[in-house]
């Protein structure tokens, strides 16, 4: 059996004015995450983790913010086109754990609607997507509600 883990790690400032997109999902909140595309730290950490367990470097490589190709982008698009990468060399994934960090809003009540969404995108069952979240306590860019980070570890198997 062939398998492989990867690790991924995404931040983004929280700026007003944009909707927050976390999982693939919108969120309700008075602030949005900053970036080329959609923002969505938790789907970026994801593509990270898939794309470094297969040795295809990073998100950035693929699909960079200096491309016009990609500004605005649904995270979700990059999540289906890193799957794809993944399937053109013979992986598929088998897992994924994955943390988002948030003051607010709470991140909780979002989590079944997330993996409802993130799961078909990677051919797995829901049961195969754990998300999770955590605050950092008042500590940080993340506690003094600057920015939102997101850290995510697959499992991933050749076919």
């Amino acid at each position: 059996m062939n398998i492989r883990v990867g690790q991924g790690y995404d931040v983004h400032r929280l700026v007003e004015g944009r909707a927050l997109f976390l999982g693939g999902i919108e969120i309700p909140h008075e602030k949005g995450l900053l970036g080329h595309s959609d923002a969505d730290v938790l789907i970026h950490a994801i593509c990270d983790a898939l794309l470094g367990a297969a040795a295809l470097r990073d998100i950035g490589y693929h699909f960079p913010d200096t491309s016009a190709q990609f500004k605005g982008i649904d995270s979700k698009i990059l999540l289906q086109k890193t799957i794809d990468l993944l399937a053109e060399k013979g992986w598929h994934l088998v897992n994924v754990d994955a943390t988002i960090c948030a003051e607010r809003p709470k991140i909780n009540p979002h989590i079944p609607a997330m993996k409802a969404c993130l799961a078909p995108l990677m051919k797995v069952d829901e049961d195969d997507v754990s998300i999770k979240a955590t605050t950092t306590e008042k500590l940080s860019f993340v506690g003094r509600e600057e920015g939102m980070a997101a850290l995510a570890v697959v499992l991933i198997e050749k076919d």
